[in-house]
């Protein structure tokens, strides 16, 4: 971790959904180019935290802050945080059925470059990236051309976000159990994508359980979220202990510490 402002800033944040308290106060800071992992039982509010920075309607922010690269978060729509350069996946990603992958990707990429004050990007040259990013993801060209997600397997969903990942190149992406149904290969493209990244300068929250995957990314922080709160932080070794123990064993020792 840095000195300097760090790129997120989350203060206390309080979310409910529906009639129900998901986060009770949160706080967590992400500097560029880090890489923080959240770890936290079924239920804690992992996918929430996420949900709630993208900007999804169901979730109802009632206390807290976020800052994202010095401005408020919360004020933002969702379009407006993702051209500022979040990225936000699914833990389980949806199909779009009648909007091709080609066309949503690249409705997407060019919006963002628009914000960054680069040019669009023609159908043409955006294939060509396009198609060069899917083989290095093990997706085939032909998966660019059908509706999004439709027909896609788990793993190829999944590989499709990092598809998305890799072409928007965020400042800070948020990955909920990104190699879920994922084989080894899917694995080894997800850690190489991410590492590449963050030597562009991205930062990364990075929800996962599994400690081969984790100790792949090389964090800078793990955190564990409990009953809506962060109830732990931490390196490797705190990830390490909750593979031993698991996250009941875990929060006893926490609270007799």
């Amino acid at each position: 971790m840095t000195a300097k402002q760090p790129l997120l800033e989350v203060d206390a944040l309080r979310v409910d959904v529906g009639e129900r308290n998901v986060l009770k106060s949160v706080s967590l800071e992400v500097p560029a180019g880090a890489l923080v992992v959240l770890m936290g039982a079924n239920g804690s509010g992992k996918s929430t935290l996420g949900l709630t920075l993208a900007g999804h309607p169901r979730y109802r922010v009632t206390g807290g802050s976020a800052r994202f690269a010095g401005h408020d978060l919360l004020a933002r729509t969702p379009e407006e945080r993702a051209r500022a350069g979040l990225f936000v996946s699914f833990q389980a990603p949806p199909e779009i059925p009648g909007v091709k992958n080609n066309l949503f990707i690249r409705t997407a990429l060019n919006a963002v470059r628009e914000a960054r004050g680069e040019p669009q990007l023609d159908a043409f040259d955006f294939l060509e990236e396009a198609r060069g990013a899917a083989r290095h993801l093990g997706l085939p060209d032909a998966m660019l051309g059908r509706p999004v997600n439709d027909g896609f397997s788990g793993g190829e969903r999944k590989r499709n976000e990092l598809l998305q990942l890799a072409l928007l190149r965020p400042r800070l992406a948020i990955l909920d159990e990104a190699d879920s149904g994922m084989d080894v290969d899917g694995v080894r493209a997800l850690v190489a994508l991410v590492h590449e990244l963050r030597a562009a300068g991205s930062a990364f929250i990075v929800v996962s359980h599994y400690q081969q995957l984790i100790e792949s990314l090389e964090p800078d922080a793990v955190l564990r979220l409990d009953q809506g709160c962060i109830a732990e932080r931490g390196g490797l070794e705190l990830a390490a202990q909750i593979a031993r123990t698991g996250f009941a064993r875990t929060a006893a020792v926490a609270q007799g510490a």
